[in-house]
């Protein structure tokens, strides 16, 4: 069995995509087939024509054939360009940029490879069928990208809680480290206070008092030192804080918009769908009534 270089899942969503081009591509060749039946049916009804006739009717069926084989090209051109676009739109939800080479579309090797692929998972196909005639239903197009769009929102409104909690510890932290400060600062004016009015003390109460005033001085420049660090360090986490939080809200609020937005496109394609459905069902009947 020809394999295509990827992992299980993708190829199979490169199945189900080549399914689907095969049941487009069986359904082109049917009005065209269509085609050719009309103006057999419609024309060829005498046993004799002239060449002038026989030019009409093949300039007919070739302006016919021409329009119809020239719709379902253009119609699979915006289908391929709707697929790339779901990829491209699930790389960007994680930041990616992915990149195209066209000149491998006709890569003969690979397209020989892909041909064994279709051609290998097409009897494989008829095979699964014939054994179980039972089919999966088919899951809805777009709620995988939803439920993965809701638990990102989850995620971003857990983290964006988390972040607020923090930001609140931090700010009380940094409002006790500047009261500790004040306090401190205080104390060092008290005993400078009571360092001046024990001046006129003997030599050696003035001796201690000083060493003590020296070792809370020391004490104190070298909690001062160290409440000054922790301020800076509070205030330096504070601001990541803050911009880790708006950087989770712009998240939040992006991740929000395509949410919508893919909601916005599941309705747009169910009416689409309908459009279309009702479109056949008139060229249907406008070919009932031209053959009649």
């Amino acid at each position: 069995q020809a394999e295509l270089g990827v992992n299980e899942h993708h190829q199979s969503e490169v199945v189900s995509y080549m399914r689907f081009a095969r049941f487009k591509r069986g359904m082109c060749l049917k009005t065209v087939d269509s085609c050719f039946q009309d103006l057999k049916d419609s024309r060829l009804v005498e046993e004799t024509f002239t060449v002038d006739e026989v030019i009409d009717m093949l300039d007919g069926l070739q302006s016919v054939v021409h329009s119809e084989v020239e719709s379902e090209l253009i119609n699979t051109t915006y289908t391929n360009v709707l697929l790339l676009r779901q990829l491209f739109s699930q790389a960007e939800k994680w930041y990616l940029k992915l990149q195209t080479d066209v000149s491998d579309l006709e890569n003969r090797e690979l397209l020989h490879q892909v041909a064994e692929f279709e051609k290998s998972e097409y009897t494989s196909s008829n095979e699964k069928t014939t054994a179980d005639p039972i089919k999966p239903k088919l899951a809805p197009l777009n709620e995988g990208g939803s439920e993965l769009l809701n638990k990102t929102v989850a995620h971003l409104q857990e983290e964006n809680e988390k972040l607020k909690t923090r930001l609140r510890t931090i700010e009380t932290q940094a409002t006790a480290a500047l009261d500790e400060k004040s306090k401190l600062e205080k104390s060092l004016r008290d005993l400078q206070m009571i360092q001046g009015d024990q001046k006129n003390n003997a030599n050696q109460d003035i001796t201690e008092l000083e060493n003590k005033v020296a070792a809370l001085k020391s004490q104190f420049e070298k909690t001062l030192n160290d409440t000054t660090a922790n301020q800076k360090f509070l205030e330096e986490d504070l601001i990541t804080t803050k911009h880790d939080l708006l950087k989770v809200q712009d998240q939040l609020s992006a991740a929000e918009k395509e949410l919508e937005k893919k909601f916005q496109q599941t309705a747009a394609y169910r009416n689409m769908k309908e459009i279309l459905t009702r479109k056949n069902e008139q060229i249907k009947d406008l070919r009932r009534r031209l053959s009649k």
